[in-house]
């Protein structure tokens, strides 16, 4: 009988160290891409019939809910963080530098939990529609598809001040973007690889202006034509919209890569990846072979969906995107 109890103690020790892990493998056990397949079976076709509508009627909104995505997942996780509204006694992320006046799509992810709320009522959480959202984004404009990893739960709460410091700049240098994605466990591949989302969607002048005037490793021809809808002039014409993709805007290919060969990288951050630095051979990889950009960024974005999740009983499950409960 002792023998029996001794076998069964040394067990439940072994069990227990097991389930234990790490921080990181108990996160990866509690995502999985089967989260929702009994308690929401048609979450998935919610979502994208709604993102499709979105995209056909305006492509550029499927680069703005990527970028939300991004944007959500370097502030202290991947938590929905992002999607909530400031209040007279809340300051959230939206107003951050990084968002103000720029970050956009937050309609789409809200009709879409009207919708899913509709099918499976506090099942569902925000911040498992933007990670759905985005990678429909992308397939919807020619990218590559992928499993999203579910069972992520929405925060409480948000952090201006952390969206300020943790979201990259268009001004980086190529050792502040390497330290940035270091700092959330992202590799200088993934960085250069994610970068690639800049395959899609607009940049405002302000992001610019001093690349396409003062910045000399530029093409020519390039400067020329951006500095058409730039003024010089600070606060003249800062909201203009330019593509940071001149070749295809609106589809999602490795063409991004190929401009930065050419020098025509949009923003500072862009040029960066090809400046004689340490990630110009993968920028001139991703430009050869448009299937490797395709496979490396697809990883990357199921290793940053992975940054920080609340699960479990942490967090909650929002009935409205813009607000707690």
């Amino acid at each position: 009988m002792a023998s029996n109890n001794l076998i069964i103690a040394i067990l439940a020790i072994v069990v227990t160290l097991s389930l234990q892990g790490d921080n990181n493998n108990v996160v990866e056990a509690q995502l999985t891409t089967n989260f929702y397949s009994t308690s929401c079976p048609n979450l998935l076709s919610t979502v994208r019939s709604t993102v499709k509508s979105a995209v056909d009627s305006q492509p550029r909104t499927g680069a703005s809910i990527l970028r939300l995505f991004f944007h959500d997942c370097f502030v202290n996780g991947c938590d929905g963080s992002i999607l909530l509204d400031d209040t007279s006694s809340f300051t959230g992320e939206q107003n951050a530098n990084p968002n103000r006046n720029s970050a956009r799509g937050f309609n789409v992810i809200d009709n879409i939990k009207t919708a899913v709320e509709a099918a499976c009522p506090g099942v569902v959480s925000c911040a498992d529609i933007l990670a759905i959202a985005a990678r429909d984004s992308v397939v919807l404009l020619g990218g590559p598809n992928w499993n999203v990893k579910v069972g992520r739960r929405d925060a409480r709460t948000a952090s201006q001040a952390a969206a300020n410091s943790n979201i990259p700049a268009p001004t980086s240098s190529l050792s502040q973007l390497i330290s940035s994605f270091s700092a959330v466990g992202l590799s200088t591949r993934d960085m250069v690889a994610l970068s690639g989302a800049h395959t899609i969607g607009q940049s405002r002048c302000m992001n610019f202006r001093t690349r396409v005037y003062n910045e000399t490793n530029i093409n020519a021809a390039f400067a020329t034509l951006r500095q058409r809808s730039c003024p010089r002039a600070t606060g003249s014409g800062d909201g203009n919209l330019a593509p940071l993709d001149v070749n295809s805007a609106s589809t999602f290919d490795n063409s991004y890569f190929k401009n930065l060969v050419a020098q025509r990288g949009l923003l500072h951050s862009d040029q960066e990846l090809f400046n004689g630095g340490s990630t110009d051979s993968i920028v001139t990889g991703y430009s050869n072979n448009p299937s490797s950009f395709s496979s490396d960024f697809t990883a990357a974005m199921i290793k940053m969906g992975d940054i920080s999740p609340l699960t479990g009983s942490s967090g909650e499950i929002r009935k409205v995107c813009g607000r707690t409960n």
